[in-house]
């Protein structure tokens, strides 16, 4: 498989949200949020799931994975991706009109995606049960906010390589490579005319860090995906994959992602631990086991806290990318695995 790249065919919806009064204060009007369906909705509503996306993702690139005779299997179930707001599709800087575009895009929390995604759902299909929330990364902690908001109508969850409050380092983690995309000149603090591409650049050799293991470095695993080089990979995967990105719209979803605590909301008044134990679904929660930025021990926590959950580890050098790239088969049966243990499959 080869995410990331841009898909140009519009094959997508849009939900109009009128005026979207953010958590923050502020408002964003014309608020759009794009969304992919696959297979139909039963007669009862009862066949849903929920595919979330994740950082500089669409549904494009979360598509994969749906498939008949897999565990998303379309001809047994309705499948939604809801579009993360700021990846280019749902209201984003790149595409939200003056005054609120570009560097003035407000910061859209975890909690106005998933109030958005039930509107959605409640709103255009009727539905009140979800059969299965699950996503990796940034769609891993709104799997949690799923879970923790509306722990009524979600049944299972499965967040992979992603945690319900962003954690100190993360947050840290997140800081050196938005600063690496702009400390780039041309980026003029979000009002460039053409794209900050040496800074798009920067982000992503800074990333190229993170996202896989020392030991997929250790024992050259790149080249299995076809680089020829460790600078082969940083080049031909890690920049190619951000050259393609607006970079304000990476902004957002930074902020979104260091901003993300399930219990900062007017339910749970940041008690953290009430928020977890709120959490009503069936859960598998699964960390990489040496995932740089989401590790086990924060799962292990979450889980702890959680009355329906198991902790569930990815054994794999992929590391973050363990939980959603699909790049290493071991990894992709055994999502597929927990996926049908949580669908009764």
């Amino acid at each position: 498989m080869a995410p990331w790249k841009i898909n140009k065919e519009v094959d997508y919806e849009v939900f109009e949200l009128g005026t979207l009064k953010l958590q923050n204060g502020m408002s964003l009007p014309n608020a759009k949020l794009a969304y992919k369906t696959f297979g139909k909705l039963n007669a009862d509503k009862s066949n849903v799931i929920i595919l979330l996306t994740y950082m500089a993702s669409t549904h494009y690139d979360n598509q994969w994975v749906i498939r008949e005779g897999g565990a998303l299997d379309p001809s047994k179930y309705f499948i939604i991706i809801p579009n993360i707001f700021g990846n280019g599709l749902s209201s984003s800087p790149s595409n939200q009109p003056a005054p609120y575009n570009k560097a003035r895009f407000p910061l859209v929390t975890y909690y106005d995606n998933i109030k958005a995604q039930q509107r959605l759902l409640t709103e255009k299909f009727g539905i009140t049960k979800i059969k299965l929330v699950t996503g990796w990364s940034m769609a891993a902690a709104q799997t949690f906010h799923w879970a923790a908001l509306f722990p009524d109508m979600v049944e299972a969850i499965c967040p992979t390589a992603g945690s319900a409050k962003t954690a100190k380092h993360n947050h840290v983690m997140l800081e050196g490579v938005k600063a690496a995309l702009t400390a780039d000149d041309a980026f003029k603090e979000g009002w460039y005319d053409e794209q900050p591409y040496k800074g798009l650049r920067a982000m992503g050799r800074v990333y190229a860090g993170w996202g896989f293991s020392q030991e997929f470095f250790r024992k050259e695993e790149y080249l299995e995906l076809g680089y020829q080089s460790v600078e082969d990979f940083v080049v031909g995967y890690w920049e190619d994959w951000f050259n393609l990105r607006d970079a304000n719209n990476m902004v957002a979803m930074i902020h979104t992602w260091q901003a993300g605590d399930i219990s900062d909301n007017e339910l749970y008044n940041g008690d953290f631990k009430k928020a977890l134990g709120a959490i009503k679904a069936k859960a598998i929660v699964m960390p990489g086991n040496c995932d740089l930025y989401f590790p086990p021990e924060d799962s292990e926590f979450e889980v702890a806290h959680m009355p329906n959950a198991e902790l569930r580890p990815f054994i794999s050098s992929h590391g973050h990318f363990a939980g959603g790239s699909g790049l290493r088969q071991a990894d992709v049966k055994f999502l597929d695995k927990a996926w049908r243990e949580l669908l009764g499959d």
